[in-house]
């Protein structure tokens, strides 16, 4: 058994899990060197939510942030999250902005695309595995763990067996609710291993307070390698602590070859920034305890802040534990999506309507009957017509690859923002979160110029999560 490999995903996803992506660049370079030393299998550095944040919290370049991550870190690979037709956008793009996305990506310093759709539609994943191999990066295809009737270890071994053959590299099991339990993840693991030949990797969230002993039984059954996060930015609805985990693999034939004492050095530094975001308020310690109803419902920790503001607004906050019992009803209709982005909003915000409403879809959001359609891809469990008919009518459901309906859209992109360009990959800003990105270029050429700055600065956090 060769040693285990861990991925830090301190600088993308444990922010990402526990204060909305907040971490700004500069909270990040000092310590890269540090980072570098470790002997990472990977830093899990961009992607998911970190661009769209960058643009519309920290005023900050998302590529110019990847730009100097690269330029801290010369020795480990640089991975990103990758939605796959989405990018890291809310709805599906057409092939050659993906193809374009993945170009510069790469060449601006990512090593390892984490590529995943959140139906499992390996039609969606298709362009960025292709250009990710033109472009000589690493596929690492995603599995959408969950669980239902129509999830199971064989067909989630297929799903790997059908990436290995459109290219992957690597396969991730990646579970986004913590709802892989230790013994699951074991069989799991034993599964795919005996399916595929790539490195298996594995992702998961300590939400449901399961995560370390599902890492320790996935290790045992042959997992390659494992996301875990700093300590003080683990655990919660983050991932599961590094140096515990480092420990308890020494001297074992899993040994990770790290050692604590650089380990410590990382600690120390993110420890006081822990702290700046618990009392900011934006680190909630609601978001750190362990919260059981993850496997009752499925829902990520994002998606239960998402139903709580909903019913805020509606001003029904006391119909939470009533939304909560929706949710799987509402999925088990739609053809058991996994609860991730986009099907994670589309199917909470359901939920919520389907309950404020008093009646059953007596109101449907337009996300939700697009994705009855078959606008985001083809759902794992056959829905009904019956079903189908109540939500769309009489139209026809959509049969193809849904971006095969879109027409090529980046030289209409490239005119459209022309006045803001300073540097090719800003028609990709552009393309993903044209609101937000106009209104972050503005605030950059303000500042480029010295015009009325504090205007700029207000302008550019207008735009509301």
């Amino acid at each position: 058994m060769a040693k285990v490999k861990i991925t830090e995903t301190v600088l993308r996803d444990s922010h990402q899990s526990l204060f909305a992506t907040r971490m700004s660049t500069d909270e990040m370079l000092p310590i890269l060197g540090e980072l570098d030393k470790v002997g990472y299998h990977s830093l899990e550095a961009w992607g998911g939510a970190t661009f769209d944040s960058c643009l519309r919290f920290l005023n900050e370049d998302p590529w110019e942030r990847l730009r100097k991550i690269r330029n801290g870190v010369k020795n480990t690979k640089l991975q990103m999250l990758f939605r796959g037709q989405n990018i890291l956008g809310y709805r599906h793009y057409s092939d050659d902005v993906v193809e374009y996305f993945v170009q510069k990506s790469i060449a601006n310093g990512i090593d390892i695309l984490r590529i995943f759709d959140a139906l499992n539609d390996a039609r969606n994943l298709k362009t960025a595995i292709d250009a990710t191999k033109k472009e000589g990066g690493h596929v690492q295809a995603a599995i959408s763990y969950t669980t239902s009737p129509y999830h199971t270890n064989e067909s989630f071994a297929q799903y790997a067996k059908q990436l290995e053959e459109m290219g992957a590299d690597s396969i991730c099991i990646k579970d986004m609710a913590g709802l892989l339990k230790p013994y699951s993840a074991f069989e799991l693991v034993k599964t795919l291993k005996e399916t595929v030949s790539i490195p298996i990797q594995l992702h998961t969230h300590y939400t449901s307070g399961l995560a370390s002993m599902t890492v320790l039984k996935a290790i045992e059954a042959g997992v390659d390698v494992v996301d875990t996060a700093i300590s003080p930015l683990a655990m919660g609805t983050s991932q599961p602590p590094t140096e515990p985990l480092v420990a308890t693999l020494a001297g074992t034939e899993y040994d990770t070859g790290i050692d604590l004492k650089q380990l410590d050095i990382i600690c120390k530094y993110f420890t006081p920034i822990r702290e700046k975001y618990l009392e900011s308020g934006l680190l909630d310690p609601k978001v750190l305890k362990v919260d059981v109803n993850a496997l009752l419902y499925q829902v990520p920790g994002g998606m239960l802040s998402n139903l709580v503001s909903q019913l805020k607004q509606a001003g029904q906050s006391e119909k939470l534990d009533e939304v909560l019992a929706e949710v799987p009803r509402v999925r088990e209709d739609a053809g058991y999506p996994p609860l991730v982005t986009p099907s994670s909003q589309i199917v909470g915000t359901q939920a919520v309507l389907n309950v404020i409403g008093g009646e059953r879809y007596k109101m449907v959001s337009k996300e939700f009957k697009g994705l009855i359609r078959g606008e985001y891809g083809k759902c794992p469990a056959p829905i009904s017509d019956e079903f189908r008919h109540k939500i769309i009518g009489d139209e026809e459901p959509i049969t193809c690859r849904p971006a095969d309906k879109l027409e090529p859209e980046l030289d209409t992109l490239r005119k459209k923002c022309a006045q803001y360009m300073e540097q090719d990959e800003d028609v990709l800003s552009y393309a993903l979160f044209e609101q937000v990105a106009t209104k972050f270029f503005e605030y950059r050429k303000a500042k480029k110029y010295g015009i009325d700055m504090e205007h700029a600065d207000k302008e550019a956090q207008v735009h509301p999560v």
